[in-house]
């Protein structure tokens, strides 16, 4: 799909044709510094997705009460981990901001007030996938954060107050990973899953390629297995953000579909 000419403004961001929407499973934040299997899929989704007029991202590492977005102009770029090398903290990735797009995202969303925030800027479940998408840095990003405090529901229902943003050249990208349990990691198995990881990522793929969401928004239902695998739930949120942007009759598709350290999944989901 090419980016037609734009045609109309409505608020502050031009119309587009419909951008796609993203789900990437991030994993370890050494997957921002090593060429891999799911950098290089990542990697091929930004050479197929047209180049973005912004971005923007729901990542698992930014939990707040109440929902707030990135407003600066020029966000930091955080390392929000601890035990790797030095490489891995000398990266800096020095996207723009997009205040702009952090108030119309805010006038977008109905069912909520959502705040702005000066102070977070881009944090590792950002940077490190988008960075493989973007290279450059040229994109501006802004971040959406988790209300740890609300319940699946409501980030399925606000997921879907954005779609009008897709029609604006905004690439929504939520980051988590559908099986994370850091807990029950398996250092035996580096590149499969335990039983319990590969029988709920094989559930997971089913309902999002049937487009049942509605039990993937009541996961806690699914059984154990599920139950392991989203032990808390901000891995697993950004999934439902991007669940809630599928148009009717919108494609799906799935990629770096694997199961790594017993207890994470690196499925990622396209979206048109």
């Amino acid at each position: 799909m090419k980016l037609n000419q734009l045609e109309t403004v409505t608020g502050n961001l031009k119309s587009t044709d419909t951008m796609p929407v993203l789900f990437l499973g991030h994993g370890s934040p050494m997957n921002a510094i090593e060429q891999n299997e799911f950098s290089r899929g990542w990697q091929e989704a930004g050479r197929t997705i047209p180049k973005p007029a912004a971005i923007l991202c729901i990542s698992a590492h930014w939990e707040t009460r109440g929902t707030l977005v990135t407003a600066m102009e020029k966000p930091q770029t955080i390392h929000d981990f601890g035990g790797f090398p030095q490489e891995l903290y000398n990266v800096q990735y020095p996207a723009p901001g997009d205040p702009e797009l952090a108030k119309e995202t805010s006038e977008t969303i109905s069912t909520a007030k959502v705040g702005f925030d000066y102070s977070w800027g881009l944090d590792h479940g950002a940077w490190s996938v988008i960075k493989h998408l973007y290279p450059a840095a040229d994109v501006p990003v802004v971040q959406m954060s988790l209300d740890y405090t609300r319940e699946p529901e409501y980030h399925y229902e606000l997921g879907g107050q954005l779609k009008a943003l897709r029609n604006k050249g905004v690439l929504i990208i939520g980051s988590g990973n559908m099986v994370h349990n850091l807990r029950m990691i398996d250092w035996n198995k580096p590149e499969s899953g335990s039983d319990w990881a590969v029988e709920a990522s094989a559930l997971f793929r089913k309902l999002i390629l049937s487009g049942d969401h509605k039990n993937l928004v009541d996961y806690n239902k699914l059984g154990r297995a599920v139950q392991l695998s989203v032990p808390t739930p901000e891995h697993y949120l950004p999934l439902l953000y991007t669940l809630a942007l599928k148009n009717a009759n919108e494609g799906v598709s799935l990629f770096n579909g694997k199961e790594i350290m017993g207890s994470l999944s690196m499925t990622s989901v396209r979206i048109g």
